[in-house]
């Protein structure tokens, strides 16, 4: 007999299916995982907390929910507040759900069986999680695996799972976190085709900001539009992260969008714009930067600075596959823009000096990607015995660990103008003696430009997951091009 279809996540219309056989090969991988660890016993289980639903400050107002990243990895639960176990030894599966009082139905909507969640998620067994402890207990565990360990990009440490009752249990909460972390680390084949359909909507919305984009527009229109394509074309109720929306020296600022700089500035005739912006489906990322003139035509500077981070970002993924560093993949980012920079003017001397003193992190501060995933700055860049390097720009850097097939990265190198940091760079002797001030002078208030790619790592090189206009004739033809804007209405229709 055959077994029974999987059920699946889609929000209808031509949004994609993502079958809960995804959530369910991520615990078998985990299991596996554990089995092989020094340390994990028999009768163990893994104990997960999912995200738990919040207000905003003080106020009943609820912020809108996303789930917990290594729950949702395990069990791809949309609904907050829950729990999940699994038997590490056979791999069963068991889902605790909030019991809740009967003013949620008048409020809230229907109240479900737990049945309803068995079959939605394909899990062995739902529990209320007010029994958490007695269903637990029945279970007669050797020891729960709970999830503690800090995140290497923010330095906070994931929430642990906590509940009443869990004193009367043997608890070890160091063994499960490098396993996770390691399993979330390279992603299976359904993984990557979320990751596909991420990067296929949200490419799909960066072409339309570039239709749409004109001076006299504000930046926070465009970063409205992204949102609009991504959520009405994809269902992506969420962004992977605030949206950027840089235009002019704007572009130069690395985080642009946040409460302090809110995307609020008007697009003006000969701007650069550097929109960084990616759609999430389903908690699963993409992360997607695409620079181009306001006017829909390169300046010879903009073109200049445009063709040398291009040229650094083809060199870079020519050159990665399973086995390099990524930390010389940063290294080899640095020498293509100094050597562009010197034939552009604004460098002169001998390019090895110039690595030595660290001149590529006056022009790019940041690291040249990071992994992607369920988060967008996903885990496991800083494996224990991995150690960040300290020095300007690798410092700064996301991953230090070698590339591995099945990893997904994102391949971000820029150039950019900061005027505190080529002040720093003038009044540095060491530094100051490659630039020529004189040409620098000329591209202060430039901003920046950064072109951003989503990869996955393949055996012999990489898959581009991103499929946007990138060359400068690319661009100008796209912009230029007479077919119709994009216009805000809702239908089902392609654009």
């Amino acid at each position: 007999m055959a077994a029974a279809p999987q059920p699946v996540y889609w929000l209808g219309n031509d949004t994609l299916r993502v079958s809960a056989a995804l959530f369910a090969e991520n615990r078998r991988k985990l299991c596996n995982g554990l089995k092989a660890k020094d340390g994990v016993v028999p009768k163990s289980f893994v104990v997960l907390q999912g995200g738990e639903q919040s207000q905003r400050y003080c106020t009943d107002t609820d912020l809108l929910f996303r789930q917990e990243s290594f729950f949702h990895w395990a069990f791809g639960v949309t609904e907050p507040d829950c729990y999940g176990a699994i038997d590490v030894d056979s791999g069963k599966s068991i889902l605790f759900v909030p019991k809740l009082p009967e003013s949620y139905a008048t409020w809230m909507g229907e109240i479900y069986p737990k049945e309803h969640f068995k079959e939605k998620y394909a899990v062995d067994e739902v529990q209320y999680t007010c029994d958490i402890a007695d269903v637990l207990t029945s279970k007669t565990p050797a020891v729960l695996l709970t999830l503690r360990g800090v995140n290497t990009d923010s330095g906070s440490t994931c929430r642990e799972a906590s509940f009443e009752g869990i004193s009367r249990f043997q608890v070890n909460n160091t063994l499960l976190h490098p396993v996770i972390v390691e399993c979330r680390l390279t992603k299976t084949d359904m993984e990557l085709e979320v990751l596909r359909y991420t990067n296929r909507i949200s490419s799909e919305a960066h072409k339309m900001i570039m239709k749409n984009v004109k001076p006299g527009l504000k930046e926070y229109e465009m970063e409205s539009l992204f949102q609009h394509y991504c959520y009405t074309k994809g269902g992506m109720r969420h962004t992977s992260y605030i949206c950027i929306c840089g235009t002019g020296n704007n572009s130069s600022v690395l985080h642009y969008g946040h409460a302090g700089f809110p995307n609020d500035k008007t697009i003006v005739d000969g701007d650069m714009c550097l929109f960084d912006m990616g759609g999430e489906y389903y908690c699963y990322s993409s992360d997607i930067t695409c620079s181009f003139p306001a006017n829909g035509k390169f300046t010879p500077d903009q073109r200049a600075i445009y063709n040398a981070v291009l040229k650094s970002s083809r060199t870079v993924m020519a050159a990665i596959k399973p086995g390099v560093k990524w930390t010389e993949m940063h290294r080899l980012a640095d020498r293509v823009h100094l050597e562009e920079l010197v034939k552009i003017g604004i460098l002169t001397g001998n390019l090895e000096d110039m690595m030595r003193v660290h001149m590529g992190s006056v022009f790019m501060p940041h690291g040249l990607g990071h992994l992607l995933g369920i988060d967008v700055h996903d885990v496991g860049g800083y494996p224990e015995g991995v150690e960040r390097i300290d020095e300007p720009g690798l410092r700064s850097l996301r991953m230090g660990r070698l590339v591995e097939e099945r990893m997904v990265l994102t391949v971000e190198p820029g150039i950019y103008f900061i005027n505190h940091l080529l002040n720093e760079a003038l009044a540095n002797p060491a530094q100051s003696c490659f630039i020529n001030n004189q040409v620098l002078a000329r591209f202060r208030g430039f901003g920046g430009v950064r072109i951003e790619d989503d990869i996955a790592v393949t055996a012999n090189g990489v898959e581009l997951l991103t499929c946007v206009p990138r060359t400068v004739e690319e661009i100008e033809a796209y912009m230029s091009d007479s077919a119709k804007p994009f216009s805000p209405v809702v239908n089902s229709e392609k654009f």
